[in-house]
């Protein structure tokens, strides 16, 4: 049965590009880079047995590559839904700083407690 251990939140920004992926992908840098969990191994399991779900909400989620995303994983079973969410800054210059939010959630298919 499938059980949340873990959930992580980051926030990233493209400040001049509008480029949403690089936004999105410093959200979950600034969610991944501040934790070092040996979450598998404390239950026995592989670190490649991991399941994780991604949410990133971005202003305009069909600019999002998710693809492009899951390589800053370097294990586990990616999932990722994209929602309208984040933030598009109003700059001067009419291009907006794209603001990515991301929450992480990292499961592991365990037995239920008896």
């Amino acid at each position: 049965m499938k059980q949340r251990l873990l959930t992580e939140f980051g926030q990233g920004a493209s400040l001049r590009r509008q480029d949403y992926t690089q936004a999105a992908r410093r959200a979950l840098q600034d969610a991944l880079w501040h934790n070092s969990i040996n979450l598998a191994e404390l239950f026995g399991k592989e670190k490649e047995a991991m399941l994780i779900d991604v949410e990133v909400g971005v202003q305009q989620p069909e600019q999002l590559d998710t693809d492009a995303l899951k390589d800053i994983f370097p294990y586990g079973q990616i999932s990722i839904n994209v929602t309208k969410g984040g933030l598009d800054v109003p700059r001067p210059d009419g291009n907006p700083t794209v603001i990515a939010t991301v929450a992480i959630n990292v499961s592991l298919d365990l037995e239920p407690a008896t």
